[in-house]
């Protein structure tokens, strides 16, 4: 292959670039959904976002439920995962930890296959920063070998969100937009590596 094309497709991912995010709140209004959807918005051309929205269904992960045929709600997780290019969570922190659904929604992916290898950005944020459940979720995700683009925990009120309940504030944009930007080049990369070589 020549240098120049390797290149290009190492800066560029090919489009689109179909990204899932997993929020961890099962809040309705929830400030994470929103800071998914600001991420939505701010991802570079060509990429698509996606928000799950089944994590309350899932029953609680054991051992005895994981066989065929598996529970509905975690065969369309898996099946959703395995559609994806990279993964995007946030999560905001419950007593110094991530949220119990969450935690479970990953506990059904353990085991599987779908999630292996596929990056992840992680965003925490709830008003205290959520450093305790971000670091709590990085190491649950590096030890799943997903690798991890790390978006930050951050400090998180509704004074950051609009009338629509939206992301307004211009610092987290940036973070977000920033963070989506280095998990496709994550993609890229991982494109490239798995593209066949050209004898050219």
């Amino acid at each position: 292959m020549h240098s120049a094309r390797r290149q290009l497709i190492s800066s560029f991912p090919r489009s689109p670039v179909n990204i899932l995010a997993i929020c961890g709140s099962l809040r309705a209004t929830s400030s994470n959904v929103a800071i998914a959807r600001a991420a939505a918005r701010v991802a570079p051309p060509g990429t698509d976002v996606v928000i799950y929205d089944g994590l309350a269904a899932l029953p609680a992960f054991s051992p005895d439920l994981d066989v065929e045929p598996l529970p509905a709600p975690v065969a369309a997780l898996r099946a959703q995962i395995a559609a994806a290019d990279a993964l995007l969570i946030a999560s905001p922190e419950y007593a110094h930890g991530m949220p119990g659904s969450l935690k479970n929604a990953l506990d059904w992916l353990v085991s599987s296959l779908e999630a292996l290898g596929k990056p992840v950005l992680l965003v925490s944020a709830s008003p205290g920063g959520a450093a305790h459940a971000h670091a709590q979720l990085a190491e649950v995700l590096r030890t799943m070998s997903l690798p991890l683009v790390d978006g930050g925990a951050h400090v998180f009120t509704r004074a950051r969100l609009d009338a629509g309940g939206e992301v307004s504030d211009p610092e987290l944009l940036a973070a977000l937009a920033a963070g989506v930007a280095a998990l496709t080049g994550v993609v890229a990369r991982l494109r490239a590596a798995t593209a066949p070589s050209d004898a050219t």
